[in-house]
């Protein structure tokens, strides 16, 4: 399974098939579906009919998109999609290009619509059974519809009498303004359910437990009796992948290697090897590369070249490791999500744009053993909270499973400005006082990913009877299913003042702790 391969279902399965016209968003939509139990498959939005299209597709969800139906060269759908009788969705971008083509007429709306709107249903259908009259939907667009095509009805508008919800019987489209697939939007989830499983009767047949027999008939397809070597971060994903490799291979075939970056949370390389070791490992290298690292760092500051020396790095380190282990062509495993892929602008339509680049993504070494074809990405077509299904069914602890997310750099894009190992160590000290107090209050298991950041600035500040400067620490812990949205998670002032307390006075070098309130969007969950 490599980037950018499309997640196939088994023989038989039902499945509704979504045109991806690069929106920040499409995988939610593909998740959300796949939350009710009917498998959804992302392909590109302009891709011919017949690459997609057979007995098992029971709908078409056309994406939202950065582009607009004004650009010079808009992604464009098949336009025999219109015409093959099956149930067809809209979202945005994906209800303007169809309403444009049906003989409607778009307009670029006076100012861009984002975010919180009211929406009232007008008209019964379908599409809204169960929903309420009036609901709260999320915006995110320029562009809106100035004249409805002909034969097409308003099913919702919003409460500036922006049409929100459009049905084009003719061709057994609906349209909608809004993205149903965040979690802002109240009733979102509804409203897809309702047209994959009403307006499309697809059935119910998609689960984790389903996949993984096909997903090791896949790999063994593709790894055949070829050495495998998997990079160990430490974190949930690559953990995952490493029990996946070792349930499917056998252990003499499975190389995991560990590369201690100096760049880790505090006491993890002891923690990792120990779980490594209980996973059934035999090829097993631990690698200490601290200080290769901290010196390809040194004087770097922007977060766009740090991740890419730590990813250059980290294969580089690979490459010179294994050469004494192994011999001829190996592959190179890694727990890359689709989340990954999409961040990075490598969505399925190509036309997603660049958010962030992920070291296991956009590296130029990464990307040369992807393009020779010699990286498995088992991972890559599944989401964090899939991720950690997989894992409990492959039999791996709670305490790995549970694992808040990390990042591939690591502390390289938590110690933000330059990375020094000063740097880092306070860091670790800042970050482990804080999971610890989350873990006492209870807190740990409710909260989708919590960290601590180390800023580029000193703050001035009282050290006993003295004036001094300290650096500032900010903490980061948001609440999320699947990583792509997050709410800021709301803690008591009493728990935000004791682990300021506890920070400041366990470590000298602090003089102030900040917490940040930022959900995503508009921010990302890491700073860098």
């Amino acid at each position: 399974m490599t980037t950018g391969s499309a997640l196939t279902p088994p023989s038989g399965t039902d499945r509704i098939v979504i045109l991806d016209f690069g929106s920040q968003t499409t995988h939610l939509i593909g998740r959300r579906i796949r939350e009710q139990g009917i498998f959804a498959q992302i392909v590109a939005g302009t891709a011919p009919v017949e690459e997609w299209l057979d007995e098992g597709v029971r709908g078409i969800i056309l994406s939202g998109s950065p582009s607009s139906i004004h650009d010079d060269d808009p992604p464009l759908p098949d336009r025999r999609i219109y015409s093959q009788g099956l149930p067809l969705l809209g979202i945005c971008y994906g209800l303007h290009v169809t309403a444009h083509l049906q003989g409607g007429e778009i307009s670029r709306a006076e100012t861009r619509e984002y975010g919180p709107a009211p929406v009232e249903v007008v008209t019964n259908h379908e599409i809204t059974s169960g929903v309420s009259r009036r609901f709260t939907s999320w915006m995110s667009h320029g562009d809106a519809i100035r004249r409805l095509p002909p034969g097409a009805r308003e099913i919702a508008t919003t409460s500036h009498g922006v049409t929100a919800i459009v049905t084009i019987p003719e061709c057994s489209f609906v349209g909608l303004q809004f993205h149903p697939e965040v979690t802002h939007s109240e009733q979102g989830i509804q409203i897809l359910d309702n047209f994959a499983a009403g307006v499309c009767q697809a059935r119910r047949q998609w689960s984790v437990e389903n996949y993984l027999g096909q997903l090791q008939e896949e790999l063994r397809g593709q790894a055949g009796d070829k050495p495998i070597l998997l990079l160990i971060s430490g974190g949930v994903d690559s953990s995952v992948v490493a029990a996946l490799l070792l349930q499917t291979f056998p252990p003499e075939q499975v190389h995991l290697m560990y590369i201690d970056t100096g760049l880790m949370r505090k006491d993890e390389s002891v923690e990792i090897g120990a779980a490594l070791r209980k996973l059934g490992a035999r090829n097993l290298y631990l690698i200490d590369a601290e200080e290769r690292f901290l010196s390809a760092l040194a004087g770097v500051t922007d977060p766009e070249k740090k991740r890419h020396i730590i990813g250059d790095l980290f294969i580089s380190v690979q490459e010179e490791e294994i050469a004494s282990r192994l011999s001829g062509d190996y592959l190179l495993a890694q727990g890359t999500l689709y989340t990954d892929l999409i961040e990075s602008g490598h969505g399925s339509g190509g036309k997603a744009k660049s958010i962030k680049s992920h070291h296991n993504v956009a590296s130029p070494l990464v990307k040369k053993k992807r393009e020779a074809g010699l990286i498995l990405e088992p991972l890559a077509a599944l989401y964090k909270d899939e991720v950690r299904d997989l894992g409990r069914l492959l039999g791996l602890p709670e305490e790995i499973v549970g694992r808040h997310p990390f990042p591939g750099p690591g502390l390289g894009v938590r110690v933000l400005g330059e990375v020094t190992r000063e740097r880092c160590d306070i860091l670790r000290e800042a970050d482990a006082i804080f999971i610890r107090e989350l873990r006492t209050a209870g807190l740990y298991d409710a909260i989708w990913q919590a960290f601590a950041v180390l800023l580029p600035i000193q703050s001035v500040g009282v050290a006993g009877d003295s004036r001094a400067y300290g650096n500032v620490v900010a903490l980061r812990a948001v609440t999320s299913t699947d990583g792509m949205t997050a709410d800021v998670y709301g803690f008591e002032p009493a728990f935000l003042r004791t682990v300021s307390a506890a920070i400041t006075n366990g470590i000298p070098q602090v003089g102030r702790v900040v917490y940040d309130c930022s959900g995503k969007p508009p921010a990302t969950i890491e700073w860098e």
